[in-house]
């Protein structure tokens, strides 16, 4: 059976992240990138401002070279602030109000500056140096940064390839309550290349998944569009009132990975996700209780994580229109004629289009 390839997935997806922990050498080297981190909040916070005035990435940095003199931190700094107001009017909030509390530092990769210019990663004996650009004075932060074994022969690829000029690597640099960590943007090809599992032909079969705020149902069916089986995955506890946001994320990863797994192992070859991001705005529900969920869970986020997963397990993720999968006609009639209930025949829904979208590549 032919694959599709499908542009739109490698595009959303395009790096994946590699976190490390970062030590300064000294407590010298330790102030100066408070300094910085605190001045690139500021400037992230006025660059808001300018994304909503409409104002241009080169008359923004220059309005504001004088408080962080560094063109390629000013332009990251821009962009970053351009997500943050983009992701709030998506959450129908008000871009105006939005203020940024935690400290971090952004500089955007580059391969022609052998990989990134204000973050310099070089390889050390177990571990990495990071020398990052101090830019009142033009000179290196110089940090120690220690990764997870396993991903020390990604990046010293990663390295080789962007002193030869053909990579380049994002960087952000952020400030945790107990530590301070380096995260270093890989290239996805280059990710799967060190942990994906082999690819494997299995029996053509679709799953669909329907990602909620407390649960994942996934429903996979055959060539014939004949259902084989159902799966869902509960998480309630996440939506409760007081509960950790990153507990929340790490739940709902761990319940879709092992959704995903047991698609791969009984011979699923194709992930049939909704296309969250043609989805301009996020709804909203009457229920105060329901609206909390909704602003509590990042569906979006999730999405990425599945797409991911998908690749690295070997199955080929395919993201379908979410229109018509839930409040409609269809949806309604799918309930009725397979005995469903609404977050089942979701998936169904999304599998079936998942289906469609395989007929059309193979004519």
């Amino acid at each position: 059976m032919s694959v599709p390839r499908l542009s739109s997935v490698e595009e959303l997806i395009s790096h994946v992240t590699v976190i490390g922990k970062v030590i300064p050498e000294t407590i010298n080297d330790y102030m100066k990138l408070v300094r910085l981190a605190w001045s690139f909040k500021r400037v992230v916070d006025l660059m808001i401002r300018e994304v909503i005035n409409n104002a241009f990435m080169k008359d923004a940095t220059k309005k504001l070279y004088q408080i962080l003199p560094n063109y390629i931190y000013l332009e990251s700094a821009y962009k970053h602030a351009k997500l943050i107001v983009e992701g709030c009017k998506f959450n129908n909030g008000n871009p105006k109000h939005v203020h940024v509390k935690k400290l971090f530092i952004v500089s955007r990769g580059n391969k022609y500056d052998k990989g990134n210019r204000n973050v310099k990663l070089i390889p050390d004996k177990g571990f990495f140096k990071a020398l990052i650009k101090y830019p009142w004075d033009g000179s290196w932060i110089e940090c120690r940064v220690l990764f997870g074994e396993k991903y020390i022969p990604l990046l010293k690829e990663l390295l080789e390839l962007t002193s030869k000029k053909k990579e380049g690597y994002g960087t952000r640099i952020v400030f945790r309550k107990s530590r301070i960590e380096l995260h270093v943007s890989v290239p996805l090809h280059l990710y799967l290349k060190h942990f994906s599992a082999p690819r494997r032909e299995g029996y053509g079969l679709v799953a669909g998944l329907d990602l909620n705020s407390d649960r994942a149902n996934m429903v996979i069916i055959d060539s014939t569009a004949r259902i084989v089986t159902m799966r869902t995955a509960w998480f309630p506890e996440v939506t409760l009132h007081g509960f950790p946001r990153d507990k929340a994320r790490d739940v709902r990863l761990k319940k879709l990975r092992e959704l995903l797994v047991f698609a791969r192992r009984i011979g699923v070859d194709y992930i049939v996700f909704e296309d969250l991001f043609a989805v301009k705005k996020r709804s909203k529900v009457s229920s105060p209780s329901g609206n909390r969920k909704i602003v509590r869970f990042a569906k979006r986020q999730l999405l990425q994580h599945g797409l991911l997963m998908s690749l690295k397990l070997g199955l080929t993720p395919i993201l379908v229109d979410p229109k018509g999968t839930t409040h409609s006609r269809e949806h309604e009639e799918v309930m009725k004629k397979r005995g469903l209930d609404k977050h089942m025949a979701s998936a169904y829904i999304i599998a079936y289009k998942g289906l469609k979208v395989i007929r059309n590549h193979e004519k």
